[in-house]
């Protein structure tokens, strides 16, 4: 592109890259093989110090530090002082812990690198590590000395090098092959490189006289690459491309003036490379050479494995850390993490805390032995229950029946069968319906069954009391004071249930958070306040049944049913004493488990203790059943 500007004036415009894309591309390879602590080399001149300022932030900023940064002197003459700081300088970057150099300097700091194995110092000969890898930028070249034509490469083996972008110019290759100092055209600079390169003299110069060292037709493509480049570089390139655009726009200048007779001009010309290829330098690499075992790695700390997470030396680069196991309930799922963090909600950290593992859902279900078990003892004790309830209505007209108030003896064994039962709506999967009546279900049923005692109980004690002369509760007795005490007791329980109903109602619900594996189906039971004034009813009217059949134990032995009672409430209270602190301490499926083992327990107390005896009697002791009352006291004896 020509741009033609008619004011006088210069304008300066470099054919070479601009350096700052050199910067972006080696901090691209070296996070791109994950380096992040290398040395920093650079000549100690503006440019150098320049590189070095450039180059700080911007890798700083991506979490790469410089393990050392070396400024190198200019050599522009031997001095023993110079010489001795570069070796040691070197030596230093040598043992240093990072493997990887970056390297910025001019076309003949190879040339001066390719010194330093050849001067070695006899305290450093036996502590030299190998296995560096030096990147290196564009303005550098790999150029030698004539004389160092036969050193060996060993300290640019695998060497990584930024090249400024060139490309194959047809018949370039074969020009320089018929290149020949004996061809008149060929100029004193080609004579003095064939000299120096093969070290021989040409004929008709002053050294001729020195048979042993005269040039005999050697070839310029036998020298080698470090020596003599034969095909075109990246600098030769933008050389070649600077004086072609010169041409081409002083061409086209040229004939615009003449076409407009324009006599005042300047040219720019804006014709630059904006890549760069980065090549790999491999010189007769043996087989000893770390490439060929693993990648190089260039870390300042081990890389912290999944499961932990990295912890800052103090006093140290950030790239230098110690590593620490993640917290526990934490993970971390790569390497190198600054932080550990939580899993989701549903899932929970593995052994190692390098990943979640989804948590498996539970609840008390009737295919695992504890579900099993409980509705096995809910069925069966369901089946006893059933059989006395049928068994006293068939001997409904026996004097142990009739005893003690038959209805509410039907009634107190019904609700006792409902009792049983209601311990199955705990088991199986918490659905909306069973969650909503299972709690209320059990607070009513066990109400009623607890009203009929304390009715028992209240009326054997008035019936007592009217025999006495002139009493006057003698009206009392009778079966609407029992069924009033049942219906009314019950009624209680009933409101206090459907408030609950209404105001807070239990409801499915999953539990993240009680188990650490395990998502806990359960039913919410909405309020616990409610929760718990059902369950302080029901001790209330357990408290007052023991309360009445413990003053009525002593009564005639012919109605000492109120001894039972009274064992039945004991084994009730003490069943549900013990609930309230296992069902706090449990857990999950356990506190569902520890209330239905509650409910059929303090059930079966009741059932064996009220109902037990008489069932003995009446179907294994008929006998006794059919003789006069007073005779069965004897057997409660």
């Amino acid at each position: 592109t020509i741009i033609l500007i008619y004011s006088p004036g210069f304008f300066f415009y470099q054919m070479a890259p601009k350096e700052a894309l050199q910067y972006v591309g080696v901090l691209s390879l070296v996070l791109h093989f994950q380096w992040t602590w290398i040395g920093l080399v650079a000549m100690d001149d503006y440019n150098g110090e320049t590189f070095i300022q450039t180059m700080l932030p911007l890798f700083s900023k991506h979490s790469v530090c410089f393990a050392f940064i070396e400024r190198l002197p200019l050599v522009r003459e031997v001095k023993i002082d110079l010489v001795y700081q570069i070796i040691k300088a070197y030596y230093d970057m040598m043992k240093n812990k990072a493997t990887v150099i970056v390297l910025y300097g001019e076309s003949y700091t190879i040339a001066y690198l390719r010194w330093l194995p050849y001067l070695e110092l006899e305290e450093e000969k036996t502590s030299m590590p190998i296995g560096k890898v030096w990147i290196m930028v564009g303005q550098i070249d790999l150029v030698s000395f004539a004389y160092q034509r036969d050193w060996n490469t060993d300290i640019l083996h695998g060497a990584l090098s930024f090249a400024i972008r060139s490309s194959e110019l047809p018949g370039f290759e074969p020009f320089v092959e018929n290149i020949n100092p004996s061809n008149k055209k060929e100029n004193g600079f080609i004579k003095d490189v064939w000299e120096h390169s093969f070290k021989c003299f040409l004929p008709n110069t002053t050294m001729d006289k020195v048979q042993n060292n005269i040039c005999t037709g050697e070839k310029i493509k036998t020298l080698p690459g470090t020596l003599f480049e034969m095909k075109m570089t990246g600098h030769s390139y933008s050389i070649y491309n600077a004086i072609y655009a010169v041409a081409y726009a002083l061409h086209a200048v040229i004939s615009y003036r003449l076409k407009h007779r324009i006599t005042k001009y300047s040219v720019v010309t804006l014709i630059s490379p904006s890549q760069h290829d980065k090549i790999i330098w491999l010189l007769g690499v043996s087989d000893e050479t770390f490439f060929q075992s693993a990648q190089p790695l260039s870390l300042c700390s081990e890389n912290c494995k999944p499961g932990t997470r990295k912890k800052v030396k103090e006093g140290e680069p950030f790239c230098c850390y110690i590593c620490i196991p993640c917290p526990e309930g934490k993970i971390s799922e790569e390497q190198d993490m600054n932080d550990c963090y939580n899993c989701e909600a549903e899932k929970y950290p593995s052994k190692s805390q390098d990943f979640c593992i989804p948590k498996t859902v539970t609840y008390l279900s009737y295919e695992e032995y504890m579900g099993i078990t409980l509705a096995f003892l809910a069925l069966l004790f369901s089946l006893v229950t059933a059989l006395m309830l049928g068994t006293f209505i068939k001997h409904h007209n026996t004097p142990i029946v009739k005893a003690n108030n038959r209805n509410l003896t039907y009634i107190l064994l019904l609700s006792l069968l409902l009792c049983f039962l209601t311990a199955l709506l705990f088991i199986g999967c918490p659905q909306k319906v069973t969650c909503l009546f299972r709690q209320i279900t059990f607070g009513i049923v066990f109400s009623v069954a607890l009203s009929c005692l304390l009715a028992k109980t209240i009326t054997v004690v008035l019936a007592f009391m009217v025999t006495k002369p002139g009493s006057r509760l003698r009206k009392l007795v009778g079966k609407k004071l029992a069924n009033s005490i049942v219906i009314s007791c019950s009624l209680i329980q009933i409101h206090i249930c459907a408030i609950w109903l209404i105001n807070s109602p239990s409801f499915p619900n999953a539990d993240i958070h009680s188990m650490s594996k395990k998502i806990v189906l359960e039913c919410d039971e909405g309020s616990a306040l409610m929760f718990y004034c059902v369950l302080g009813y029901l001790g209330f009217l357990a408290i007052a049944c023991f309360t009445v059949a413990f003053f009525a134990r002593k009564l005639p032995d012919s109605f000492n049913e109120a001894k039972f009672i009274t064992f039945s409430m004991l084994v009730f209270c003490s069943v549900w004493l013990a609930f309230v602190p296992s069902y706090l301490s449990s857990t999950g499926k356990y506190s569902v488990a520890v209330e239905a083992f509650s409910i059929l327990s303090s059930s079966a107390g009741m059932l064996g203790c009220i109902f037990l005896p008489k069932f003995y009697i009446i179907v294994l002791r008929p006998q006794i059943n059919h003789r006069d009352i007073y005779f069965m006291a004897e057997f409660y004896k």
